[in-house]
């Protein structure tokens, strides 16, 4: 009886290795050269080699080889080989494609640029992404090719992309973790193209006519629909609508995002994998009925193939569904899924199995390997993979379930199981936990599959006409529902709950254990007898232990100097009870701490006045100095183990203490403080993060 995974051949561990080959290219201290390149190249062509060698295609063993090797573990390991060297070729070649300049320093004067993008931050506040960029007094080689400004609170409305625009702002380079090994923003920023962020406080001018070139035009047709949407579905919920729709989020409230968060409904917000697979389904199933019906109508046309007519349609509305959500990553990758799946409708081969997953794992590895670091990228397949291995058990037992209960056990099973597989990867990313999401999913996700997902492509068709109202209004009663349930499943005593950040290897290595135990199970044997199942669970459990071992650092330094958070009995707590609150914020949900700044800000640890605040670790004393005077202070108490942590430019000191002012801390980004051992043991972002182009 073979393997699980092996029913689908080798296949399935493409993506796999190529994920191998990709995170190597990121583990790296710095960015891989020439060299380092070259290697890929050559194990690139080894591994071809061992695949394909003649001398032992056909034969038992390894000719020619002094150690007794099979011709088929030698065509297994260059298998590997190929795809983990490509994995590291391709996103060479896409960091050598993405590479454009980011700014270094503090700017604040005139900002002139193309509107590409407009979206709201965590704070409410619009955004605007330009390109075309320009700034007083720059040479225009390193101007960065886009920059995102933030808009002034009140602003309700922003210019339409395509649109040229002014105004005076701050603009900076994005912004590194916020401890060692936390999320590096500069990273996803820079392979986005965005070299800087900032905000102004100013009116935004037009500074000329807009850009009216197919793409742009094609835009506004997106934005007028989604304004439609919003004034005839009005509130939240129709703001929800043309988010889904037209991708289109600026108007989206983040209280309502937060709702959506906590009740974990997020993913039905945004434009992803499940809302262009029902789109799909919908699609291909009227199709199909409708080509059947014409079929036994007529008797005419029979010879057709209708799955493949139904299967073509679907993929038109697919692509068409990219263009009116604005194309973005996610979408991109949704699309190229449900495209491979469809596809293999068209090639005569199963719409839903573990080849064609992997297969749109390979495509989007290739076309954008950094989309392995996402979470996105990461649930999608989880949850999809998941549910193709539970496809064939239900076949064979859901038989027995009554025919009227099937679909509502199958929608409870599929929801559970893609809730079991995207948990862990949604704790080690957000540090929280939606207890009751698979009832969210429940009440929520059937009521997205008949209405709001039909209706909005069906409103769409219709407005040119005027008869899009309708469809409009079903489409307002679902998006309308989901608010309503996420509300309510939000509010529940314990719906949330925090839990610590896994160390780095945790969920790597958690993800092994699962390949190992989904991929290499024999489906004859119960899984306490398959060593390669056993395997796979004791990393799986491995992982789980690492992560609730390992301690969150002692002491945390923001990069700005701004913040100290000294780990008690209690807690994290704050040296003030100001300054970095995203930082601050992102520490306390790393912590698993529901507390806020305030309440963490109070907690016992540190004493003196506000601008030289002390606190004791172990055998360290350590002073945060603040605002002016903090040089002063500085050198009249620097000592013996003592640490000096200041948002300040203090410059040497005499004395025998370790300083980390602003100036340090600008080169080594945040800093954690572990006592291991009966020893301090210091990392700095600068460390962890290496020499790559987006860490300088």
């Amino acid at each position: 009886m073979p393997a699980i995974g092996e029913r689908a051949g080798l296949m399935p561990w493409a993506p796999v290795w190529m994920s191998v080959g990709i995170g190597l290219w990121f583990l790296m201290p710095q960015q891989p050269g020439p060299a380092a390149n070259l290697l890929a190249l050559a194990a690139l062509c080894g591994g071809l080699c061992l695949w394909w060698h003649p001398s032992w295609q056909g034969a038992g063993r390894l000719r020619g080889v002094g150690i007794g090797i099979s011709a088929e573990g030698a065509r297994l390991a260059g298998f590997a080989l190929i795809f983990l060297a490509a994995g590291f070729a391709v996103t060479s070649l896409r960091a050598a494609r993405v590479e454009a300049p980011v700014l270094g320093f503090r700017y604040y004067g005139p900002v002139e640029g193309r509107v590409i993008a407009v979206d709201r931050s965590g704070r409410d506040r619009i955004r605007l992404t330009l390109d075309r960029v320009r700034l007083a007094r720059m040479d225009p080689a390193k101007i960065p090719r886009r920059v995102r400004l933030s808009l002034p609170d009140g602003v309700r409305h922003a210019p339409a992309p395509g649109a040229h625009v002014m105004t005076t702002g701050h603009l900076g380079p994005p912004p590194g973790p916020t401890e060692p090994g936390g999320f590096d923003f500069r990273r996803s920023a820079w392979f986005a193209g965005l070299g800087a962020i900032g905000y102004t406080r100013n009116p935004v001018l037009l500074a000329g006519p807009p850009d009216t070139g197919r793409g742009f035009a094609m835009h506004r047709l997106r934005m007028e629909l989604s304004a439609t949407m919003q004034q005839r579905i009005g509130g939240q919920a129709g703001a929800v609508a043309a988010a889904l729709m037209t991708g289109d989020r600026s108007h989206i409230a983040e209280a309502t995002n937060q709702v959506m968060r906590d009740s974990n409904l997020y993913h039905i917000i945004s434009i992803s994998g499940l809302h262009m697979g029902m789109l799909a389904a919908f699609v291909y199933a009227a199709l199909r009925l409708c080509c059947v019906a014409v079929q036994a109508a007529t008797g005419r046309l029979r010879d057709w193939p209708a799955h493949k007519l139904a299967a073509c349609g679907a993929i038109a509305a697919a692509l068409m569904y990219l263009w009116l959500s604005g194309g973005g990553v996610a979408t991109e990758r949704a699309f190229l899924m449900v495209a491979v799946m469809l596809g293999a409708i068209l090639a005569d081969r199963r719409a839903l199995s573990l080849r064609t997953v992997s297969l749109a794992a390979v495509v989007i590895l290739t076309l954008a390997p950094e989309a392995l670091l996402t979470p996105g990228f990461q649930m999608s397949f989880a949850a999809t993979v998941a549910l193709i291995l539970i496809y064939a058990p239900w076949q064979r037992w859901g038989r027995a379930v009554p025919l009227l209960l099937r679909p509502a056990l199958m929608l409870i099973l599929s929801s559970a199981i893609a809730g079991l597989a995207t948990t862990p990867i949604a704790a080690a990313h957000f540090s929280r936990m939606a207890h009751y999401g698979i009832l969210a999913n429940l009440l929520v996700v059937p009521v997205t599959g008949i209405l709001i997902m039909p209706m909005g492509p069906v409103a769409a068709l219709l407005s040119p006409v005027g008869l899009e109202g309708p469809a409009l209004w079903l489409m307002g009663l679902g998006t309308r529902w989901m608010l309503a349930v996420g509300g309510w499943i939000a509010g529940l005593d314990g719906a949330v709950s925090y839990v610590v950040m896994p160390p780095a290897g945790a969920l790597p290595m958690m993800g092994l254990g699962a390949l190992l135990a989904l991929l290499c199970g024999r489906a004859d044997l119960p899984f306490w007898r398959n060593p390669r199942v056993g395997t796979g669970g004791l990393l799986i459990a491995a992982a789980a232990l690492l992560w609730i071992a390992t301690p969150r650092p002692d002491l945390l330094i923001s990069r700005d100097g701004d913040a100290v958070g000294l780990m008690t009995q209690a807690g994290r707590a704050l040296s003030k009870p100001k300054g970095g609150a995203f930082t601050v914020g992102e520490w306390l949900e790393k912590d698993g701490d529901r507390a806020d700044r305030a309440e963490a800000a109070e907690r016992a640890g540190w004493t003196g006045p506000v601008k030289a605040r002390q606190a004791r670790l172990g055998g360290l004393e350590i002073l945060h100095l603040t605002g002016k005077g903090s040089a002063e202070a500085a050198s009249r108490l620097c000592g013996p183990e003592m640490v000096i942590v200041s948002n300040q430019e203090i410059g040497p000191l005499s004395g025998d203490c370790l300083l980390l002012d602003r100036r340090h801390l600008r080169q080594s980004g945040a800093m954690s403080v572990t006592l291991r051992d009966g020893a301090w043991h210091w990392r700095s972002t600068a460390t962890v993060t290496g020499n790559r182009p987006w860490s300088h």
